[in-house]
């Protein structure tokens, strides 16, 4: 019987193979994608901290590293770890709602994760690593999945409520935060709640979590 870990890389392996948004675009998206797919994506079987983020950039579509560009600086800040403790997967499973880069909008902002991806490999992901204990929600794609009906309408609101969602007694916690990303720095003043309460319970689970 195949253990954990080999069900787990047979998983990367079909991720790594995937070219559904390139191939076979779901309706509504009204383009293929613009470039050859790279699905970024860190599965593990120990890790107890899963990062749901939204979809790679430029530069981590160019690296294959996540959060590998001035948002993943920030985020390490957010959880108080280095590089490595970041990119150790026996700490941090890391898997973007959308797994490639989507391209640019005609205003050379990121466009949002594809819409092929999540029905196809959420699910997937989530069943192969039962042993998350908490979810970082970072953005709303990733907080309008995995709170579903809970998730309320705004980005600012599903974050000031991240006390009811930590608080999940059943399956796994989720934190919803922003995404770190340096255009929400005025998001940061505006919210100083955010730094003053959110930020030390996470670096508290964080490192009880790691350890």
């Amino acid at each position: 019987m195949p253990s954990a870990e080999d069900r787990l890389q047979e998983l990367r392996a079909a991720i790594a193979a995937c070219r559904l948004c390139r191939d076979n675009p779901a309706r509504g998206e009204g383009h293929r994608l613009p470039h050859e797919p790279r699905p970024v994506a860190v599965l593990s079987t120990t890790a107890r901290i899963l990062i749901a983020g939204q979809a790679p950039g430029l530069r981590v579509h160019e690296s294959g590293l996540p959060f590998n560009d001035a948002s993943g600086d920030r985020l390490r800040q957010w959880l108080a770890v280095d590089r490595e403790t970041f990119y150790d997967p026996s700490n941090f499973a890391i898997v973007p709602m959308g797994f490639c880069f989507p391209g640019y909008d005609r205003h050379g902002s990121d466009l949002p994760p594809r819409a092929e991806c999540a029905p196809l490999w959420r699910q997937r992901v989530m069943d192969a690593m039962p042993q998350i204990e908490l979810m970082l929600a970072v953005g709303h794609y990733a907080q309008r999945w995995h709170l579903g009906a809970e998730c309320p309408k705004s980005m600012t609101e599903t974050v000031r409520e991240w006390r009811r969602f930590a608080a999940r007694n059943f399956g796994t916690a989720v934190l919803p935060v922003p995404h770190p990303s340096w255009r929400n720095t005025g998001w940061l003043r505006k919210n100083p709640w955010f730094e003053a309460e959110l930020l030390p319970f996470l670096r508290a689970r964080v490192e009880a979590l790691i350890h």
